[in-house]
């Protein structure tokens, strides 16, 4: 059974990291999120979800405006090949969420390893950091060092890697 956003929220609780969770209608896409800026303050995040050739799975977490080069960046993170986009239903398996919802918190319901987190430097920049919790009809705001503390809890220590280039806003 999958984590649900209440678990999240306990587990955070338990590990004494305030967070502010903001209810707002279901995102599919970083076009709609930022509708929400000047609301939610700190970092966006932008989640992808991707695998190489030897079924190696990596979640890529990045600032909402970064580009990322799909043909190049398994060099960066090590994949055994170019990386494409995971199948849903590896997505529900491994993090617990589906397409849409894609959020670095789905780290705690990998509790077998099978997806390995990397996190952008770039997005690392900010204090605090945006991102759905299990779910797409709201917005959790963490401080950088707390999400980092969360990963250590649920056995993902992050790859903390450039992963991109800023698209201009």
């Amino acid at each position: 059974m999958y984590k649900a956003p209440d678990d999240l929220f306990q587990m955070l609780a338990d590990l004494n990291i305030e967070v502010e969770t903001t209810s707002h209608p279901p995102l599919f896409t970083v076009e709609e999120s930022q509708k929400l800026r000047g609301q939610i303050a700190g970092g966006h995040t932008k989640n992808l979800f991707v695998k190489d050739k030897k079924d190696r799975y990596f979640l890529l977490t990045l600032e909402e405006t970064a580009t990322v080069d799909l043909k190049q960046v398994h060099h960066v993170i090590g994949a055994a090949s170019r990386v494409s986009f995971g199948k849903p239903e590896k997505l529900l398996e491994y993090l617990g969420v589906t397409p849409g919802a894609v959020t670095v918190f789905g780290a705690i319901n990998d509790t077998e390893g099978k997806v390995s987190v990397v996190v952008d430097k770039a997005l690392l920049e900010h204090d605090v950091i945006n991102a759905h919790p299990l779910t797409n009809a709201a917005t959790t705001s963490i401080r950088r060092d707390d999400l980092l503390t969360f990963l250590d809890a649920v056995g993902h220590s992050p790859a903390i890697l450039d992963l991109s280039s800023q698209a201009a806003e």
